[in-house]
C-alpha cells in the first residue's frame, strides 16, 4: 500500500501542480475532483490512472478525436428526483438529457475504438447505454426547452384556443383603435402597452368618450391608457386559458419526472463518468502542454530518469521564454543512495525537488517531463526533509 504523507505533498508544492492541472478542466466538478487528488493508494490503480490519461494523450496526435464532454451539473434535478411529488423544470430537463447523450456518444465511442483505448473502454462499459431518458425528454421537450404542444392532447387544445384568442384580441383592438381614431380622440401616439397588454392612449378630457378598463396614465396625467371593452373581455379568457396552459405544464413536467425516478441513480453515474473524464482530458491536456510522457515502469527497483523537467519551474519558464535545464538521475538496488554537494543556489534543493514531485505526479495518475528512455519504479513512501 501506498502511504505518503502529506507534509511531503507540501513540501514539494504538489498542489501547485493540481492548481496548474486544473486549468485544462472545462467542468467546475472536474476541477474539485483534479483539486482534491491525492496518489493513489495501489499499484493496480496508478498503472490503471496513467494509463487512462496516456491514452487520452493519445487521441490529441491521431484523427480519433474524443467526444466533446462538458456539461452542467444536474446535481440539483438528481435531488429532486429523491422528493416526493417535486418536479424537474424544463431547464433541467435540458441539462438531463445533455448529460445522457453526451455519456452516449462517449460510451459508444470507446466501444468502437476499443483497441486505441483500452482503458477508457473498460471503464466506460461499466456505464449502462441507453436512450431511454433522451427519448422521454425529447417527446415532451423541444430543442429550445419549451414544451411540446404535442406534450399532451389537453396542452394542444389549450393552445389552439390561446391562438385564437390572440387572433381575436388583435382583431378585437385594430377595430377599436381605428374607430375611436376615426372620433379623434386618441393622442398621437395613439397606443401603448401597459403589462403587456395593448392600450388606446386617450386623451385626458375624451376619456369618457372610450368604453373600457383604465389601465393607467401617463405621467403629466395628459394621456389615459385604456383597454378596450371587448378587448378587455378576450383579455381575461386569454388569462384563464394561460393559467390552464401552465397548469397542464406542470402536470407534464410532473409526469415526466416520475418517469425518470426510476433512473436517478444512472444519472448520478452519468454525471460522475464525465467528471471523471474531465478530469483525465485535463491532465492529458497538461501532459501536451509540458510534452510529459508515460516512461517505462519496471518492478526491478530502478529509478532511472532523463532530461526530466521540473513542472513549476518548466511552466514559469516557458510563459517568460526562458530555458530550463533538465535534470538526469539513476538509482537500482545496488547504488540506493545519492549525495548532492555544491554551493548554495547551485540547484541542490530543485534536483531533490524535481524527482520527489514527479513521483508524486506519476503515482497520481499525472504523466510527467522526462526523456521517453527514462524508467521508473513506484514506492511505498515518499518522505522529505527539504
Amino acid at each position: 500500500m501506498v502511504n505518503i504523507h502529506s507534509k511531503t505533498l507540501e513540501d514539494l508544492e504538489f498542489n501547485s501542480v493540481l492548481n496548474q492541472v486544473s486549468q485544462f478542466c472545462l467542468t467546475g466538478m472536474g476541477k474539485t475532483l483534479i483539486e482534491n487528488m491525492v496518489p493513489f493508494s495501489t499499484y493496480e490503480e496508478i498503472k490503471h490512472e496513467l494509463n487512462l490519461t496516456n491514452e487520452y494523450l493519445s487521441s490529441f496526435q491521431n484523427e480519433n478525436v474524443i467526444p466533446f464532454h462538458s456539461f452542467s451539473s444536474i446535481q440539483k434535478e438528481v435531488q429532486i428526483l429523491g422528493i416526493e411529488e417535486a418536479y424537474i423544470e424544463t431547464p433541467g430537463f435540458k441539462k438531463i438529457e445533455n448529460i445522457s447523450a453526451l455519456c452516449n456518444d462517449i460510451i459508444k465511442f470507446f466501444q468502437k475504438f476499443h483497441e486505441y483505448f483500452p482503458t477508457l473502454n473498460l471503464i466506460s462499459n461499466k456505464i449502462e447505454l441507453t436512450t431511454v431518458i433522451i427519448d422521454a425528454i425529447q417527446k415532451a421537450i423541444d430543442k429550445y426547452g419549451e414544451i411540446k404542444n404535442d406534450a399532451s392532447p389537453n396542452l394542444k387544445s389549450i393552445r389552439r384556443q390561446l391562438n385564437s384568442v390572440i387572433g381575436e384580441l388583435n382583431k378585437s383592438f385594430t377595430s377599436a383603435l381605428s374607430y375611436y381614431n376615426s372620433l379623434n380622440v386618441l393622442d398621437d401616439i395613439r397606443e401603448s402597452v401597459i403589462d403587456n397588454k395593448r392600450v388606446l392612449a386617450v386623451k385626458a378630457m375624451n376619456r369618457k368618450k372610450v368604453k373600457g378598463k383604465v389601465l393607467g396614465t401617463s405621467k403629466t396625467g395628459s394621456i389615459f391608457f385604456i383597454e378596450p371593452e371587448n378587448t378587455h373581455r378576450l383579455t381575461r379568457l386569454f388569462d384563464e386559458l394561460k393559467a390552464e396552459e401552465k397548469n397542464e405544464i406542470i402536470k407534464i413536467l410532473k409526469e415526466l419526472t416520475n418517469y425518470i425516478k426510476p433512473y436517478r441513480l444512472l444519472l448520478i453515474k452519468y454525471e460522475d463518468f464525465l467528471t471523471k473524464i474531465d478530469a483525465i482530458h485535463s491532465k492529458a491536456k497538461y501532459a501536451e502542454s509540458i510534452n510529459a510522457i508515460l516512461p517505462t515502469i519496471n518492478v526491478h527497483k530502478e529509478y532511472n530518469v532523463k532530461k526530466a523537467f521540473h513542472p513549476l519551474l518548466l511552466v514559469s519558464n516557458n510563459k517568460q521564454h526562458k530555458k530550463t535545464y533538465p535534470q538526469s538521475i539513476a538509482l537500482n538496488s545496488e547504488n540506493r543512495i545519492i549525495v548532492i554537494s555544491g554551493p548554495n543556489a547551485g540547484g541542490k534543493s530543485i534536483t531533490l525537488k524535481t524527482i520527489g514531485l514527479l513521483q508524486v505526479m506519476l503515482q497520481t495518475g499525472i504523466l510527467v517531463p522526462v526523456h521517453e528512455s527514462s524508467t521508473v519504479c513506484l514506492f511505498d513512501r515518499i518522505i522529505s526533509d527539504i
